[in-house]
């Protein structure tokens, strides 16, 4: 298992998630690993990288595992990025961390 520790940053009122988002994949997966050498948990979704819609997909994709509300998630770095900073507000660092863990 690979420490993802260091793709999870604390915010002032939840967490900064670095991700390595492929677009255009052939099903949509997070998290799918972890990327030692940009530090980010991989994160596939199957729509294209065209007019937002990668976007819109990683944001539905996180707030569907981590359980909660679309509105919680939000892209606030690379959004015309493979590399993407996903802040998640009201979520503890640890919280997101064991539950990433669990699931890879």
């Amino acid at each position: 298992m690979f420490d993802c520790s260091a793709a999870l940053t604390p915010s002032g009122n939840g967490v900064i998630i670095t991700l390595d988002v492929t677009a255009g994949s052939g099903k949509n997966a997070f998290p799918a690993g972890f990327n030692e050498w940009r530090g980010s948990i991989r994160c596939h979704v199957t729509a294209p990288a065209v007019g937002g819609r990668a976007n819109k997909a990683v944001v539905n994709l996180v707030a569907e595992v981590f359980g909660i509300s679309k509105t919680a998630v939000s892209i606030v770095a690379g959004a015309t990025s493979s590399t993407k900073k996903v802040h998640i507000d009201g979520m503890d660092r640890e919280d997101a961390l064991r539950m990433i863990r669990a699931l890879m």
